[in-house]
């Protein structure tokens, strides 16, 4: 019987489809003892220790690294971990976890080819820094660069939510100083005007601050320059609020009236000023400004840097709080926050066999390398310190 065209077809050999096998890793996790100023947090708690430990990995700790953030050397030692007085042991690890960027003197005894995820806080960087890790081959992500399935920045949100409640809670701290607060209760008493709260910026800083200013009983006002964040923010609220783009005149108005004024702007390269200082000098006397923008400059013209030890000054009669970093303010929270994102993908890099498998396999992870063996894998890295860098889908594929 001849055959058909159908049939030979049919005949045809076909490719056969194997499933790579993937080969879990063991890691050796490193985690030092953060040495950077007003760092009081730390990458892994030790639930999240035990975890990698009954998973099989190691973790080896600097005595005393979690102290910053309540948790003492004995919980983690019955997690599972090591502990030494010697952070050079640590900084031996194949692996390190911190939350600073390690300084230039912790990546001189970093051995080479050594994996390091931390943040990166680009603005603080100099070209020496990437240099170095160059030099020694470092494998390297950001945690703030690191994208979770729906393109959004866990580490960046959560933290950002963080300092958005926070921000609300200083303010309401400070209304009743004794020295210059106005003796206010941030919140809405029978038969008493509420707090008036102004919010710039309708991000994820600002989204919180209105969330825990109106669960406060407050009066809100949120100005920024995207509708489609203006809109989103009163979804996400459920709950109608006064919303405005800047303009100069209806943004005096708001502020010439308010209690506490929040600076939640963010910028490409450095925050706007939006709030200029004849603008406080119409506010009220003892009235609060905290810009949680200042880690980017601030949106405040009258805002200055100032530390978790001495975290205000007043200027024009008014309250001003500039602390950059509000996050290691509540260190604990911020902790198991960064914990809670980091250790899934700790534990799924050894599942996938090493990071080179892992980066294949994660997109999201792959966005937070910025460095693969001493090649700079990060474009808008390399074109603001003008450093030679590839594509990472180039080199891994």
């Amino acid at each position: 019987m001849p055959l058909t065209p159908f049939s030979k077809q049919q005949l045809l050999p076909q490719e056969e489809k194997l499933e790579v096998a993937r080969h879990k890793s063991e890691l050796f996790i490193g985690i030092p003892k953060e040495t950077s100023y007003q760092e009081r947090r730390i990458c892994l708690t030790p639930d999240a220790v035990n975890s990698l430990v009954s998973h099989g990995h190691r973790v080896l700790m600097e005595s005393g690294a979690g102290e910053s953030a309540s948790y003492s050397d004995k919980e983690y030692s019955d997690a599972g971990a090591e502990i030494t007085q010697d952070p050079k042991k640590v900084f031996g690890c194949p692996m390190i976890l911190k939350v600073e960027p390690p300084t230039s003197a912790e990546i001189e005894i970093i051995n080479p080819n050594t994996i390091i995820i931390s943040a990166i806080q680009l603005k603080t960087r100099k070209k020496e820094y990437f240099e170095k890790l160059a030099k020694k081959k470092i494998t390297a992500f950001a945690f703030e660069f690191i994208k979770d399935d729906d393109g959004s920045y866990p580490a960046v949100k959560s933290l950002s939510e963080i300092a958005g409640t926070a921000s609300i809670l200083i303010a309401a701290e400070l209304m009743i100083n004794n020295q210059f607060g106005k003796g206010l209760l941030f919140g809405n008493i029978t038969g008493v005007a509420p707090t008036d709260v102004v919010i710039i910026g309708a991000g994820t800083v600002g989204e919180f601050a209105a969330k825990t200013a109106l669960g406060l009983g407050a009066n809100v006002k949120v100005f920024d320059n995207s509708i489609t964040k203006l809109r989103r923010l009163q979804n996400n609220l459920k709950h109608p609020i006064f919303t405005s783009t800047i303009q100069p005149k209806g943004l005096l108005k708001a502020l010439r009236r308010c209690d506490v004024a929040i600076g939640a702007m963010r910028g490409q390269n450095r925050t706007p000023v939006v709030v200029t200082e004849t603008m406080v000098e119409h506010m009220k006397k003892g009235a609060v400004i905290v810009d949680v923008s200042i880690d980017t400059g601030g949106c405040f013209e009258t805002s200055e840097i100032t530390t978790h030890e001495k975290p205000t000054f007043i200027k024009n009669n008014v309250i001003h709080y500039c602390v950059p970093n509000i996050p290691s303010r509540y260190s604990k929270t911020a902790s198991l926050s960064i914990s809670n994102i980091l250790t899934p993908y700790l534990i799924q890099i050894a599942e996938d066999g090493g990071v080179e498998s892992a980066i294949r396999c994660n997109r999201g992870l792959k966005n937070g390398l910025y460095f693969y063996h001493g090649i700079l894998t990060n474009k808008a890295i390399g074109d603001w310190f003008d450093l030679p860098n590839s594509d990472i889908n180039l080199i891994v594929f």
